[in-house]
C-alpha cells in the first residue's frame, strides 16, 4: 500500500498508530500508552537520573561560520578587536546575573529576566572547514560512537520527559552540514511549513483531540478500575488533561500553526514551540541567521543586519516560552562550526577562525555570565583555557582550549540532570564546567 507524505510524517511525529496524538489528548506519556501495565509497574521507580532537572533544548546550530562570537560580552577588553561601528551595534553596558559587562547593543534589549541566565561560551572548535560542522556536532571525535550532542542530549531527555520519540528533529536546516543524525542514520529536515500543512489542516489531526482523549481514557478505564493501585491512580488523576485543557492547546496550537507562512526563523521559533508543547520530541533544532560566511561584508552591514535580527530572534524565542509558561522548561543552546576572525584588518569581511566560537546557553539551569575568555593566537584571537571551578578564561585553567568544546557538551548534560558518569560515558574528554551551571 502506497503511504502519502503526508502519513509518513505524521507517522514520524506521533509514532506507530499515532500514539503521540493520544499523548497529547491525554496528558498521558506516550510509553504509558504503549504499555500501559508495563508503565504502571514502573510508577514511583524513576525513569532518568534527575528528571527535576530535564529540560526540552531548542538548539539553534549554524555551518555557515556566523560572526556571533564578534560582539558578544567578553570581546570589549581589547581594543584591538574589531566591531561594527554602526551605532545599532554600539558597545553597550549591561548586567548579567550581577556582573557588569560590555557587548554590542542589541544584546542588551534582552530582559534581564532573560539575560540573568544567560551565558556565553567562549570555545575552540579546532577546523575552519563548513562541511565540519557535523564533527562539531559530534563534538570533534569526543562522542561515543561519533554520536552527535543533540541525540546524546534527545537519548538522555526522552525518558524524562516522555515525549513521543526519541529522536531529534531538524526545522532549520540550510545545507546537509546541519542535519542531525541519530544512531548513525541521517535524520529527516521537516521545515515549518510542512508541519503547518501536516497539522492544521481543517479537518486534521489537531481538531479531534478531545473525542481522541474520551475514547483513549475509555479504553484505559478497566485498567485503572481494576488493575491500578492508589498511587498509581493518583500517578495516572495527576497526568490526565482536562476537557476544558485540551480545548485551550487544540485553539492554541492551531492557531499557532496556522501563522505559520515560511521558513524563516520565525517561523521556526513557532513550529519548535508547538512540538514542544506536543511533547514531540526532547530536542529541537533550528537555523538563526547571524552573519554568515562574511568574507566580504563592506562595513560589516550584514554583520550588524543580521545580529540586529539574530538577537531578536532570541528574545523572541523567549517570550515565546514564557508566554507558554515553558521558560523553566526549556533551554535555548547554540553551537556552530567555527566563528569569524576578530582583529583590526576585519573591516570589510571575517575570515573563518578555528580558535573561537562562541555557544550560547539560556534556561533556568545556567549561571548567567562570561564562560572563557580570548587572547591573541596565530594572528588574531582563540579561546583560552577554563577554569572548571569558576568558568573563568584563564592559561593556567584546567580544561585546555582544545578540550573547551568537548566541556561545553558536559556541561550542557549536566545541566539538564544527567548524572556525571553518565556524562564521562558518552563524552570521553573534557571536563563540566560547574562555574556556569546554577
Amino acid at each position: 500500500m502506497k503511504i502519502s507524505r503526508r502519513e509518513a510524517l505524521m507517522s514520524a511525529l506521533f509514532g506507530a498508530g499515532y500514539v503521540g496524538l493520544r499523548a497529547l489528548a491525554t496528558g498521558l506519556p506516550a510509553t504509558f500508552l504503549l504499555n500501559p501495565r508495563r508503565a504502571l509497574a514502573a510508577v514511583g521507580t524513576g525513569a532518568c537520573a534527575d528528571p527535576t532537572k530535564a529540560q526540552y533544548v531548542i538548539l539553534a546550530t549554524s555551518g555557515n561560520g556566523d560572526p556571533i562570537n564578534a560582539n558578544v560580552p567578553g570581546t570589549y577588553d581589547d581594543k584591538n578587536i574589531t566591531h561594527s561601528l554602526d551605532p545599532q551595534m554600539a558597545a553597550t553596558k549591561l548586567t548579567i546575573a550581577g556582573q557588569a559587562l560590555t557587548a554590542a547593543a542589541p544584546w542588551a534589549t534582552l530582559p534581564q529576566s532573560v539575560l540573568d541566565r544567560t551565558a556565553f561560551f567562549h570555545l575552540m572548535t579546532n577546523t575552519p572547514v563548513h562541511p565540519k560542522e557535523t564533527d562539531v556536532l559530534k563534538l570533534m571525535g569526543a562522542t561515543t560512537q561519533a554520536e552527535m550532542l543533540p541525540s546524546v542530549l534527545a537519548k538522555q531527555l526522552a525518558p524524562c520527559l516522555g515525549t513521543v520519540q526519541t529522536q531529534p528533529i531538524t526545522i532549520g536546516a540550510t545545507s546537509p552540514s546541519e542535519g542531525l543524525m541519530f544512531g548513525g542514520q541521517a535524520l529527516p529536515i521537516i521545515p515549518p511549513l510542512s508541519l503547518k500543512d501536516t497539522l492544521a489542516s481543517t479537518p486534521g489531526p489537531l481538531t479531534n483531540l478531545q473525542a481522541l482523549r474520551d475514547q483513549t481514557l475509555n479504553q484505559l478505564n478497566d485498567l485503572y478500575k481494576n488493575g491500578a493501585s492508589q498511587a498509581q491512580r493518583a500517578y495516572i488523576d495527576a497526568l490526565v488533561t482536562s476537557q476544558k485543557q485540551i480545548r485551550n492547546i487544540n485553539q492554541d496550537l492551531l492557531a499557532q500553526l496556522s501563522s505559520i507562512s515560511d521558513n524563516t526563523i520565525t517561523s521556526q521559533i513557532t513550529a519548535a514551540l508547538a512540538l514542544v508543547q506536543m511533547k514531540v520530541t526532547p530536542v529541537v533544532a533550528i537555523h538563526i541567521p547571524f552573519g554568515g560566511d562574511n568574507h566580504h561584508d563592506a562595513a560589516l552591514a550584514t554583520e550588524t543586519a543580521q545580529t540586529v535580527s539574530g538577537v531578536a530572534a532570541i528574545g523572541s524565542l523567549m517570550a515565546g516560552l514564557a508566554s507558554a509558561s515553558l521558560q523553566d522548561q526549556v533551554s535555548f543552546v547554540s553551537l556552530n562550526v567555527f566563528g569569524r576572525t576578530l582583529g583590526p584588518a576585519n573591516t570589510d569581511g571575517r575570515q573563518h577562525n578555528q580558535n573561537h566560537q562562541v555557544s550560547i546557553a539560556i534556561g533556568k539551569p545556567f549561571k548567567g555570565g562570561v564562560i572563557g575568555a580570548i587572547a591573541p593566537v596565530q594572528g588574531d584571537y582563540g579561546a583560552l583555557p577554563i577554569d572548571s571551578k569558576t568558568g573563568q578564561g584563564t592559561a593556567g585553567g584546567d580544561i585546555a582550549a582544545i578540550d573547551t568544546l568537548a566541556s561545553f557538551g558536559k556541561t550542557t548534560l549536566a545541566a539538564v540532570g544527567v548524572d556525571p558518569a553518565t556524562i564521562n560515558s558518552v563524552i570521553t574528554s573534557g571536563t563540566i564546567i560547574s562555574g556556569a551551571l546554577t
